[in-house]
């Protein structure tokens, strides 16, 4: 008998089962649970994802998940930072460019920032969009990595451009990370070297920006809504909570509170739910932005005329309802998922109908660019007033311009 059969015949005696796999942990096992956990946080929300859904996307354990982070904060607050981290380091000029023209300090900026942002698209989502749920310590750590990426974009633009008021920088800086990290707000794809030239080229007529002079903000018309209209009230002050608090810190009877309600019971009249309400002013949104296509293309003489009607009525519709214009970025996640694929779907349909415009006025693009520069100019709108709010700096007629240099590569012709 051989040796091989030997052996075999001494285990079928004895019992002995068969050697066991020998599963070796990955050495990169942080950086695959990362990355797991930034998709998962970007898809659904940080309230949205548990540690068991991380670990089972990974195909491992819950307690072998908790071997490397001891919450799922810990894990959401990790991530963040080190892509901050990751971000101001970007902007860091080496010490040859001290040789350099303020043109080429600049470009490296931008170049490094649109490469750091490409390869942490996932996580540069949470940055955007969820880093108010970090405690406030890490609120703090995260605003100052902001503010250096800012400050370093400021001041090569300074440079290059000394007869730019301390206001038109702050504005141009926020416009071009505006521009840059608009690739976390959809999921359109290209190419990596094809996205970074699409961005560098997408921020330099921000840069030549000339901006109008500041006047008045613009008033916002505010409709007064009898208190008889419960549904529209409801609807109105769920969107302010949602914008003030975020979607998860706010509760029906916070909203009956809100509304002028005597008990949450009352909100079920009209809605089902707090998820309803977010849904019902979610098709509003959607439908605004898709119901505008069809009459400004009847009444325009060019695609350029049309995509022009169409951005002074996003400008102007978002300035109107800047809450709802914000909370649409931040809590999308949280609409039931029935509700989610009826708004991708018209939202994707605007899209479309905006990038076949552009691609008539900018034949060079293909339509994954034209995609992306329309992310480009709405993420513009949201960011403008997330920073500026109604300030004369931000006013329409800028915003209106810098969409314009973001989708044209230049002002609208008159």
């Amino acid at each position: 008998m051989s040796v091989d059969n030997r052996r075999t015949a001494r285990k079928a005696s004895t019992g002995d089962s068969a050697p066991r796999e020998v599963r070796r942990r990955p050495k990169n096992r942080r950086a695959q649970i990362a990355a797991a956990s930034a998709a998962a946080f970007g898809a659904l929300g940080y309230h949205g994802v548990s540690m068991e859904d991380i670990a089972s996307g990974l195909g491992i354990s819950s307690a072998a998940l908790y071997r490397h982070y001891p919450s799922k904060y810990a894990l959401f607050r990790e991530e963040l930072l080190r892509v901050g981290r990751a971000m101001t380091e970007a902007v860091e000029l080496p010490a040859e460019a001290a040789a350099w023209s303020p043109d080429q300090r600049l470009r490296h900026v931008l170049d490094a920032l649109i490469t750091v942002t490409i390869e942490n698209r996932p996580t540069i989502t949470l940055v955007r969009w969820e880093g108010r749920y970090l405690e406030p310590d890490d609120v703090t750590t995260l605003d100052d990595q902001q503010l250096t990426v800012l400050g370093a974009l400021g001041s090569q633009l300074a440079e290059l451009r000394p007869e730019l008021t301390e206001d038109d920088t702050r504005v141009l800086r926020m416009a071009l990370l505006s521009t840059i990290t608009s690739i976390a707000d959809h999921h359109a794809t290209l190419p990596a070297k094809s996205l970074a030239r699409l961005l560098g080229s997408a921020c330099q007529p921000i840069v030549g920006a000339q901006l109008p002079a500041e006047q008045p903000a613009e008033p916002l018309q505010v409709v007064e809504i009898p208190d008889s209209f419960k549904h529209e009230l409801l609807l109105r002050k769920a969107v302010e909570l949602f914008h003030e608090r975020g979607y998860p810190n706010v509760s029906v009877e916070d909203i009956a509170t809100a509304a002028g309600l005597s008990a949450a019971s009352a909100v079920y009249r009209f809605y089902r739910g707090k998820s309803d309400l977010l849904a019902a002013a979610f098709r509003r949104a959607a439908e605004r932005v898709s119901g505008a296509v069809g009459p400004a293309v009847a009444s325009a003489s060019s695609p350029e005329g049309a995509l022009t009607t169409l951005i002074d009525q996003y400008v102007a519709g978002s300035f109107a309802e800047r809450a709802l214009t914000y909370v649409y970025f931040t809590e999308f996640q949280h609409v039931p998922a029935e509700e989610r694929a009826v708004l991708r779907n018209i939202q994707r349909l605007s899209v479309e109908e905006w990038a076949r415009l552009l691609r008539e006025v900018r034949p060079e693009l293909s339509p994954a660019e034209a995609r992306f520069l329309i992310h480009a100019a709405f993420a513009l709108v949201v960011d403008l007033g997330r920073a500026f709010d109604n300030q004369p700096m931000a006013a329409q007629g800028r915003v209106r311009l810098l969409m314009q240099l973001v989708l044209f590569g230049r002002p609208a012709a008159a």
